[in-house]
């Protein structure tokens, strides 16, 4: 028995040490907790750092939208001549600007500070969605590890069993096709090993490129569990609960304001302006003695607006105010369908983690005990020992399946209320 303790310290710590050589000699790692890294997602995603550019984008386009139009200034120049010789010339020069009337002006910086506003909505909208991907990503990655130690466990147990067979077999208790099977196996188990140390490596390589690493000169292991990950909700409170605070519900209240305020500067557009000139001309006239003479303009110009008789903008900006209605709604009615299904969801995960809670991991691990310890004795087949471990194996794996999927469901479940307290 102590023999076998030293044999399963040994045959695990050369597995671990396979499992972590390349991440240990090749990069740096550190632990890191849910809280720091959600924090990291915050403040170094490169898609959320490109995403709030729109914000200073949107504010541009206020300050953009305040400037008045400029004035125009023209020069002219004229040569007299008479009889093939110089007889003078003539100056002008003229100021022309356009007064805009209506308050075409202030609808303007009204439509662009209500396109600032949709702007800051939905970049909050996009990082409602990011938070809950970086969790669904770093909960993947505990998964993922415990999962690997599945397999690592069910490897070193396969292979203590294989080894001793070996040592059997060479003092004659049991035959020569018990230990090759009991070799086969290991290598079956060394193979999902390897596949499990790869997909368990992949996720923490997704850990790195949400917090904006390239994944290649660090790497970050995740701290906590999913066992701890359970809430209870009343559904009465729910739906009303995202309704306010929902993001998405806000970029599509902020884009019928959006859609108001465009309207509401087409039919300002389509009203006249004012064009104001004034203008200086000097001459020069040589042909009768040398005179000057000095002329001022002044003048009004008022487009007449034929174009207005075509309705085409103005329909297009109501159908448009018409359509963000529609959407707003649809996003409404969208809302309370996805708090139902996530919430039905979530209590369907809580009860399969219970019936695992209930004795069912145990009660395989003593099964699988109880044959290992019947082979050795000689009381029970191989194929029994092999049939334990693999059911043993499958509901660890369901187990950590249904934590995870639970997990992932209470994460869906806060994203679609609209609130966040998720902690591990």
């Amino acid at each position: 028995m102590h023999f076998n303790r030293i044999l399963y310290t040994l045959c695990f710590g050369m597995i671990f040490q396979v499992a972590h050589a390349q991440i240990d000699t090749a990069i740096t790692h550190s632990n890191i907790n849910y809280n720091d890294y959600i924090r990291m997602v915050g403040d170094s995603n490169l898609g959320y750092a490109a995403e709030k550019f729109n914000i200073n984008i949107a504010e541009a386009e206020v300050e953009k939208a305040k400037i008045f139009q400029d004035p125009t200034f023209s020069f002219d120049f004229t040569n007299q001549t008479e009889n093939g010789s110089n007889a003078g010339y003539v100056l002008y020069s003229e100021m022309t600007k356009t007064f805009e009337l209506f308050g075409k002006r202030k609808a303007r910086i009204n439509l662009a500070k209500s396109e600032h506003e949709l702007t800051q909505a939905m970049v909050e909208d996009f990082f409602r969605n990011l938070r809950a991907d970086a969790t669904l990503a770093y909960l993947s990655a505990i998964k993922q590890n415990s999962l690997f130690k599945v397999k690592i466990d069910s490897y070193n147990t396969i292979k203590q069993l294989s080894v001793a067979d070996s040592i059997r077999f060479t003092i004659g208790n049991i035959m020569e096709i018990d230990a090759k099977q009991s070799k086969v196996e290991a290598g079956i188990l060394l193979n999902e090993l390897i596949q499990s140390e790869a997909e368990w490596k992949n996720s923490l390589s997704q850990l790195s490129l949400m917090i904006g690493n390239s994944g290649t000169d660090s790497i970050i292991f995740p701290r906590g569990s999913l066992k701890g990950m359970y809430k209870s909700f009343n559904l009465d409170n729910l739906v009303e609960m995202a309704l306010n605070n929902r993001t998405d519900l806000l970029v599509a209240l902020k884009n019928k304001e959006v859609s108001q305020k465009a309207l509401t500067l087409v039919k300002r557009e389509r009203r006249m302006d004012v064009d104001l000139k004034l203008g200086l001309e000097n001459s020069y006239n040589t042909s009768w003695g040398s005179s000057t003479a000095n002329a001022y303009t002044a003048g009004i110009a008022i487009p007449l607006k034929f174009s207005n008789f075509n309705k085409g903008e103005v329909k297009i900006a109501q159908y448009q105010v018409s359509q963000a209605d529609k959407v707003y709604e649809q996003v409404e009615t969208e809302i309370k369908t996805e708090v139902l299904q996530a919430l039905n969801l979530y209590n369907a995960y809580c009860r399969q983690v219970d019936s695992f809670n209930k004795g069912l991991l145990e009660n395989a691990n003593s099964v699988k005990q109880g044959k290992i310890y019947s082979y050795k004795r000689g009381e029970t087949s191989l194929l029994e020992v092999l049939n334990a471990q693999r059911t043993y194996n499958d509901i660890q794996t369901a187990y950590y399946e249904a934590l995870y999927n639970r997990a992932a469901a209470l994460v869906e479940l806060e994203k679609a209320i609209g609130i966040w307290d998720i902690s591990l």
